[in-house]
């Protein structure tokens, strides 16, 4: 049965804890794609009209559904460098879980509905941005843009959250 409760737990799910889970991933793209030599960046939070903007982070209307980000040329350019980009989101959701577990391993954090739905977004970020697949939108999944790289296929898609390596 779906009560009160539920409803702020749904609040909390979808307005808080998957914008987090969602930027996390982006910094995860950003991360590698700094490491790699990536002076260029923006980065997107939401989709729909422009909120607001600071420097390259860009907010939109409803920041609470997906994010992306743009990347201008890498310094040190090759196929493991992409695929380490491409990955570095997912890595950095599976950071997130690990360190959250860790914290309540330790006792340093209690379980909690808040801490349950972090986990549960993060794995379903990872599954979904690792699945080789098309979006609707004719974008390719991380996993998809990683399996063509790795092919040495020229893809003429871009990663659903993690665009051009060469902007």
């Amino acid at each position: 049965m779906f009560g009160i409760e539920d409803f702020y737990h749904f609040i909390q799910a979808f307005f808080v804890v998957f914008p987090i889970v969602t930027i996390l991933h982006l910094i995860g793209h950003l991360a590698f794609a700094y490491f790699f030599g990536c002076k260029k960046m923006k980065v997107v939070i939401g989709v729909g009209k422009k909120l607001f903007s600071v420097r390259n982070i860009e907010v939109r209307l409803y920041y609470f559904w997906h994010g992306s980000c743009s990347l201008g040329p890498l310094k040190y350019t090759n196929k493991y460098s992409q695929c380490l980009i491409l990955i570095g989101g997912s890595l950095f959701n599976l950071l997130g879980i690990l360190i959250v577990n860790i914290l309540i391993h330790e006792s340093i954090i209690n379980p909690s509905m808040l801490t349950y739905q972090f986990i549960y977004f993060s794995i379903y970020y990872v599954f979904f941005a690792l699945l080789p697949m098309d979006f609707p939108d004719g974008t390719a999944s991380d996993g998809k843009m990683i399996y063509s790289t790795l092919k040495g296929k020229e893809c003429k898609q871009t990663s659903q959250d993690c665009q051009s390596f060469t902007n």
